[in-house]
């Protein structure tokens, strides 16, 4: 798969004036609920109303969706507001019900993304197809995983993809529910400019008050739309209640976010720019936590000399690290002066760290 302008048709074809935007409940629960939130909907920048039909939890016993029957409300959706509709598949018989109930736009999961095989198996159902095809990352941050399970649906002649980024796993404690580790995201819209690429803040996050900044976060690098997740009583949602924001805000963060869309010059020249410091801007975070994490790595080493009554300053062992990251820098562009004075003051932080742990 190459990246050509074709690759953006269905999103043109629509002439949006904003983002694209997907919006609806995390599952479907009742015909009425379903109903009642589309009608809140309806008159807003929402262009695909969604919910869940059939819902991967990660746990048995949890609430899995209604299945089949919440692809007939999503048929009175469309025929009672006019909206287009859009549901999670994760296998050919999923596949098979939605196209069926005229499903207009289908998205793979996370969790179905992560397995070729799965991909490969969803590819030979939606083969042809001329319904819209979105692929969220997979949990695990691999790019070329994602990009692979997209090449599948390409190779399968379905030329109306893209891309869903929903954040990724971790072991590690996070403010985040699925870190966004925004510097992949970044590189997928470097191989393919013109693949269309949303942002699920409501997965990112797992918390509504988070939703408006990590939103602004995605438009600010260029991304093509937004997925929030939306119920008119989000606290009693049966599934990932802390995430989901009414209509009335919904629609209130979409007057809010910032969306630059002018063609002149000086216009294209600030959305340029605000792309690029919205970029270091992530970049910046990244090197804030790994710097933070090299600390606390620094603390436990600070209590293993103390335990062993061994000096904090191991003259050696400093010597050869800032001789490799001398190396290591000028294979990066960077001077050797900036990487001493960097490395300088990491190594007197990492120093005051261990003797504080020490005269502790």
């Amino acid at each position: 798969m190459k990246n050509t302008k074709e690759l953006r048709t269905w999103l043109d074809d629509m002439k949006l004036d904003h983002p694209l935007v997907i919006a609806g409940p995390c599952s479907a629960e009742t015909e009425e609920q379903v109903l009642k939130i589309a009608h809140e909907l309806k008159d807003s920048d929402v262009n695909y109303y969604r919910a869940g039909i059939w819902k991967p939890r990660t746990r048995p016993g949890n609430f899995e969706g209604v299945g089949a029957l919440g692809l007939k409300w999503l048929k009175k959706v469309k025929d009672e507001t006019g909206m287009k509709t859009c549901t999670e598949v994760a296998n050919a018989a999923h596949v098979k019900l939605a196209l069926e109930n005229d499903v207009d736009l289908l998205w793979i999961g996370a969790r179905t993304a992560v397995s070729p095989f799965i991909m490969q198996e969803l590819a030979d159902a939606l083969h042809g197809t001329d319904k819209i095809v979105l692929v969220k990352n997979p949990i695990n941050p691999d790019l070329a995983l994602w990009l692979g399970g997209i090449e599948r649906l390409y190779t399968a002649d379905i030329k109306n993809l893209g891309a869903i980024h929903r954040g990724f796993s971790t072991y590690e404690k996070s403010k985040y529910r699925n870190v966004p580790e925004w510097q992949i995201a970044i590189e997928f819209k470097n191989k393919f400019p013109d693949l269309p690429l949303i942002c699920d803040p409501s997965h990112i996050t797992g918390n509504r008050e988070m939703i408006f900044d990590v939103s602004q976060t995605a438009l600010d690098l260029n991304f093509d739309g937004l997925m929030i997740e939306t119920h008119f009583d989000p606290d009693n949602a049966w599934s990932d209640a802390a995430q989901q924001v009414t209509p009335t805000k919904l629609k209130q963060i979409m007057e809010d976010l910032k969306i630059r869309k002018e063609t002149n010059n000086e216009a294209e020249y600030q959305s340029s720019l605000d792309n690029l410091r919205a970029q270091i801007n992530v970049a910046d975070d990244q090197l804030i936590e790994l710097l933070g994490k090299r600390m606390k790595v620094s603390d436990q080493i600070g209590a293993l000399k103390k335990d062993k009554n061994v000096a904090v300053l191991q003259s050696k062992r400093w010597n050869e690290i800032l001789g490799n990251m001398i190396l290591e820098g000028e294979s990066k562009g960077l001077s050797e002066e900036f990487v001493l004075r960097m490395f300088k003051a990491i190594h007197q932080e990492s120093i005051n760290h261990q003797e504080k742990i020490i005269k502790g």
